[in-house]
């Protein structure tokens, strides 16, 4: 494997810091120094460490996706992604079952943000279509939507789509779906990532990260395979030459 190819593949790699505060989170990065990946904070590092522990992030040359689900009234969802705008992250997320109009506002709130500072980061804005833990069950009886599980994840992504949004998180199973009806543009974000022989836990729909990038899709996020393994730069080493 080049290095050129190396770093291609890491890139496209999202690491979940998954950690309580940013002091053990810095640990994990200290001993993954040197991999250009992508660093993912989800909420529960987001509401313990703040918007100085993403801007300590972007100082370091990392690109974040900044993973905060949000779903709210529009109004409410624009204010959001405006305040995410200026942190100068790469990528954040909504909630595709908050709507169209919601899912706009979101799109109005970062141009807002941009049009303030020209200089400032553009980034994408992509849709939760159904979270990886959700199954055929869960759809149906909990939340109440009927037909399978793909079927309501492309119905989101296209929903995703005409309201102008770069693209969906969505399981590795619906990306070629996704790709085979809305393009090869259309940018997938996959959970569930678990590399050969390691433990699903609360995962319902997986695939390794191999077969995910055989599916087609742009960027796998992995949490615990990396960030609870022994060694993790053995750990996503391992992982970036399984692809």
């Amino acid at each position: 494997m080049t290095a050129a190819s190396r770093a291609e593949i890491a890139g496209r790699m999202m690491v979940a810091l998954d950690y309580p505060d940013a002091g053990q989170a810095k640990g994990l990065i200290e001993r993954l120094k040197g991999i250009p990946c992508y660093m993912k904070v989800g909420m529960q590092l987001f509401y313990a460490a703040g918007p100085d522990f993403v801007r300590e992030l972007k100082e370091q040359g990392y690109k974040v996706f900044l993973d905060l689900k949000m779903h709210d009234i529009p109004n409410t969802v624009k204010g959001g992604a405006n305040s995410i705008t200026k942190l100068g992250v790469d990528m954040f997320n909504v909630h595709a079952a908050g709507g169209s109009q919601m899912m706009k506002a979101a799109m109005e709130g970062v141009t807002e943000a941009l049009a303030l500072a020209n200089t400032q980061t553009k980034p994408m804005v992509i849709a939760v279509t159904q979270l990886t833990s959700t199954n055929q069950q869960t759809l149906n009886e909990d939340i109440g939507i009927p037909g399978t599980v793909e079927e309501a994840v492309v119905r989101y992504a296209r929903l995703a789509q005409q309201a102008g949004l770069h693209g969906v998180v969505a399981s590795p199973l619906e990306v070629e779906r996704i790709k085979g009806q809305l393009g090869a543009g259309f940018v997938t974000v996959t959970p569930g990532i678990r590399p050969a022989g390691a433990d699903v836990g609360d995962q319902s729909r997986v695939m390794t990260p191999a077969q995910a990038f055989a599916q087609g899709t742009d960027y796998v996020v992995i949490g615990r395979p990396i960030t609870a393994a022994p060694d993790p730069r053995e750990a996503i080493e391992s992982i970036i030459a399984s692809v």
